[in-house]
């Protein structure tokens, strides 16, 4: 069983304000069902049980911007998980994700015990849907040029831009899995253009945020549906 320091949201908010005050690398990653899905391929499960999963056939329907069984981007997340400052994981005893409890925090501690993953420190998964709701992260955020990637980075660039007054100085468009690639080569081109990266890219996030910050230097976010709750809440 791994251990780590478990930091509370403004702690992660301390260290990412840390991050862009000193120009230094960071990259939050966030581990849910979807993500623990893809991490039990041919590792805690055999393929045939992976693919049994709602989930994986909504994956394999086009709906989460993965198709399985893929053990490429098993080791590809995999390594993010080694590579980012802080892992969010599921409260042991979580009701927020609407999933099995099999899949959620128990299956996150098989496959880290697995791959022998043990992350400095970690935080709650589900920061990004409440975080945004804290004047505190929007003024860490004032006057920082920000990057989206999403498949919704347009809607999000205008909501921030309007409603928080932030500086977007950059969109680009994702989807699936398969421009990753492409996408790292755009953010090499735009890396003197952002501080700070928001990605909204549902299990890949968990690749791209550590890979852009190694790459950049820069501070790399892994939002998930975070812009549904910026785009709708009030902040205290």
């Amino acid at each position: 069983m791994y251990t780590e320091k478990f930091l509370a949201w403004k702690q992660v908010l301390k260290q990412v304000k840390y991050a862009l005050d000193y120009r230094k690398p960071f990259s939050l990653v966030r581990i849910g069902d979807g993500e623990n899905i893809c991490l039990a391929q041919n590792s805690v499960w055999p393929i045939r049980d992976v693919l049994k999963e709602p989930w994986t056939k909504k994956a394999n329907h086009g709906e989460k911007g993965v198709h399985l069984p893929n053990i490429r981007l098993r080791n590809e997340l995999v390594q993010g998980i080694r590579n980012a400052n802080v892992v969010g994981v599921l409260l042991l005893n979580d009701n927020r994700i609407h999933a099995p409890k099999r899949l959620k925090r128990i299956l996150t501690n098989k496959i880290f015990t697995h791959f022998n993953l043990s992350p400095r420190y970690t935080c709650d998964a589900c920061i990004n849907r409440y975080i945004p709701k804290y004047k505190a992260f929007w003024d860490v955020l004032k006057n920082r040029r920000v990057l989206l990637i999403s498949q919704h980075a347009n809607e999000m660039k205008q909501v921030l831009v309007n409603r928080y007054g932030l500086n977007v100085t950059g969109t680009i468009f994702f989807s699936d899995y398969r421009q990753i690639n492409r996408v790292l080569k755009e953010v090499d081109m735009l890396k003197n253009k952002f501080d700070l990266v928001l990605i909204s890219a549902g299990v890949n996030a968990v690749i791209l945020a550590p890979k852009i910050a190694r790459r950049t230097g820069k501070v790399a976010i892994d939002f998930g549906q975070g812009h549904k709750n910026f785009m709708k809440s009030r902040t205290v």
